[in-house]
């Protein structure tokens, strides 16, 4: 490489970390409802503010030697570790995705908002995970933060790279007038199912408020509800009947599969309206849009099955709605075909744990969001390889 691509290396892989150093300040406070902004950060021991000096990514936690510099209370080594991770992956993704051939697509013109918009959702990904491992939960702001990027860099990507490259080659999700009429008929039964659960039509799962926040410092609020997580606390877990939470569940998604299906009916390739639909998604900025949001369903659909089935089956909850939203935001930036793949290989790269936990810790449960993560930033990699051998019939 030449010098001045050495220099951008440096210069990305000190973004990462710079980066990472944010993240470390969203897994602290995102949970517990703190600014992420304000105040400035701080030793969590004595309360004194850190100095920018004492704040440089990698560099200060090693020449402070892991100690605040007044108190020399320890600084956890999960501040180094996300900074270093976020340099590598901010790293790693450039050389995979503009230095080898491991995905060709991404030599393509324009290819540089795909390596943006992944490095987006990697890095909230990796703070993600880092909630998830500490406290058991992913707060759902991450996942509509990251559903976001991907429906807005999906809709400008036809602007950027060439429409036709774009879908040859799936590099960000492009809806066909099937998937884009299911698209927007979930869109609009969500809609319907919110505005049912607002009126009071509709009743939320997992509805039981068992802490108060200034009782315990941190506590699960997801889709209305107040859970505290596992371990020692004043409070015990809420007692449930959980297959009738899962019927709850499967009740709030029905008028999402019924408004998909009479769109598709109107809107498909052989409704009445298919030529106007047609008309309409030839825009790019459109076919993009219901592209990232099928995704999006799909998803979603996926790790919500699974958290249904398993909770009628087993009669305990399965799996976490922060999980579901997880996979969601995935699949506005992945696409529908990827991102179901990553759910199925996730679990390999969970098993070694879950194996260690059994037997060490007497536990079954995994916080699973590492895995989702580890295995989506897998199929982002090798997404050609994938395309080729196992998904291009999904594509046409």
């Amino acid at each position: 490489m030449s010098p001045q691509e050495w220099i951008l290396c440096l210069w990305i892989f000190a973004l990462g970390c710079c980066i990472g150093s944010f993240l470390n300040v969203v897994i602290y406070r995102l949970p517990r409802e703190k600014s992420l902004v304000h105040p400035g950060s701080s030793c969590p021991h004595c309360g004194q503010a850190i100095r920018f000096y004492d704040n440089i990514p990698l560099l200060s936690w090693i020449l402070l030697r892991a100690k605040c510099r007044r108190c020399k209370g320890p600084i956890s080594p999960r501040y180094f570790i996300v900074e270093l991770l976020t340099g590598l992956v901010y790293l790693g993704l450039y050389f995979a995705y503009f230095h080898t051939n491991v995905r060709p697509s991404t030599h393509l013109e324009g290819a540089w908002l795909v390596y943006v918009i992944h490095v987006i959702l990697l890095s909230t990904f990796i703070a993600a995970s880092g909630i998830d491992l500490e406290l058991w939960i992913i707060p759902l702001p991450i996942c509509w933060f990251v559903t976001a990027v991907g429906i807005i860099g999906s809709a400008m990507a036809g602007y950027v790279i060439y429409p036709q490259v774009l879908k040859a080659y799936a590099i960000l999700p492009v809806a066909s007038p099937g998937t884009g009429a299911l698209a927007l008929g979930a869109a609009l039964g969500l809609g319907v199912g919110w505005v049912l659960l607002r009126m009071g039509v509709l009743r939320r799962s997992y509805e039981s408020v068992v802490t108060e926040d200034q009782e315990h410092p941190v506590a699960e609020k997801a889709e209305g509800a107040v859970r505290v997580p596992a371990g020692p606390g004043p409070f015990d877990e809420p007692q449930f009947n959980h297959r009738l939470e899962a019927l709850k569940e499967v009740v709030f998604l029905s008028p999402i599969v019924i408004c998909a299906v009479v769109a598709y009916k109107l809107l498909g390739p052989s409704g009445p309206a298919g030529p106007w639909w047609r008309s309409l998604l030839v825009h790019p900025a459109v076919a993009g849009l219901f592209g990232s949001v099928f995704g999006y369903f799909v998803g979603c659909a996926t790790v919500w099955t699974t958290r249904i089935l398993g909770t009628l089956g087993f009669g305990k909850e399965a799996m976490g709605l922060g999980d579901v939203h997880l996979m969601g935001a995935a699949g506005a930036v992945v696409g529908p075909i990827m991102v179901v793949i990553a759910f199925f290989i996730a679990p390999f790269f969970g098993l070694g744990w879950a194996l260690f936990q059994m037997f060490f810790k007497k536990t079954r449960q995994i916080p699973y969001g590492p895995f989702l993560s580890i295995a989506v930033l897998t199929v982002m990699i090798f997404h050609d390889w994938i395309l080729n051998r196992f998904a291009v019939v999904f594509y046409r």
